[in-house]
């Protein structure tokens, strides 16, 4: 069977019917995630040498702002798409980055280690769903999807916590309680993902454009903390 990637997706409060600008408030705020971009492509042009991987991922986060404005306007298959996948890139990325810059590994256990991560990220949801015998995507909304985003930066902010002895202890420190703050603020907008549509009988236009507006401060805030980690390294 063919995908009719024009099927219309009507997956948010805020949109009532599949008209461009159904999603006014939604749409809008992917303002934030150019702007977090262009803050982000400073600081890494500023940056002594120029920091490549963090100016990559800012440019990342300006495709995640275009591919979700198309979704929330044309709202078709094919956009989500354009949508779900930048969102993808950027999360294995930095996970990658992660490991190399915060943990030293080279290219190889780095990239087994973000495959091995990308196989947890989409082994969560079956298993869950098999735990707990129902389709946890709707029950929250389909932010079940980011859990794992959440629980890696945990984990990544827990190692760069542990006492290490060295000269880079406290850039370790300061890098892990930046991704610690950062998990917390990802959560945050995590829960205004799911609330969107619960909240439709008493604020029409749902709490989607919040995730939006946090979400970009979360981008931005994990790219400076990349930088400016980077910068204190002998």
């Amino acid at each position: 069977m063919s995908v009719d990637w024009l099927a219309p997706i009507c997956a948010y409060c805020e949109r009532s019917d599949p008209g461009f600008w159904a999603e006014p408030v939604n749409a809008l705020s992917n303002a934030a995630f150019l702007a977090a971009a262009g803050l982000a492509g400073w600081q890494a042009r500023r940056s002594e040498p120029r920091d490549g991987p963090a100016l990559a991922l800012g440019a990342l986060v300006a495709v995640v702002g275009v591919g979700s404005f198309l979704f929330h306007t044309l709202a078709v298959r094919w956009s989500l798409l354009a949508d779900v996948i930048p969102i993808a890139l950027f999360i294995y990325g930095y996970f990658g980055l992660a490991m190399r810059r915060y943990f030293g590994l080279g290219p190889l256990a780095a990239t087994g280690a973000t495959l091995g991560f990308a196989a947890f990220s989409f082994g969560l949801e079956p298993a869950l769903d098999a735990a707990l015998g129902r389709a946890t995507d709707a029950l929250t909304n389909g932010s079940i999807g980011y859990v794992p985003a959440v629980l890696a930066l945990l984990g990544v902010a827990a190692g760069l916590l542990r006492p290490q002895g060295c000269a880079l202890g406290p850039a370790r420190r300061q890098a892990g309680w930046g991704l610690l703050g950062v998990a917390a603020l990802f959560a945050l907008s995590l829960g205004f993902r799911t609330l969107d549509r619960a909240v439709c009988p008493v604020w029409p236009i749902g709490t989607h454009a919040a995730w939006h507006v946090l979400n970009a401060v979360v981008l931005f805030a994990l790219i400076r903390i990349a930088i400016r980690y980077r910068a204190r390294l002998p």
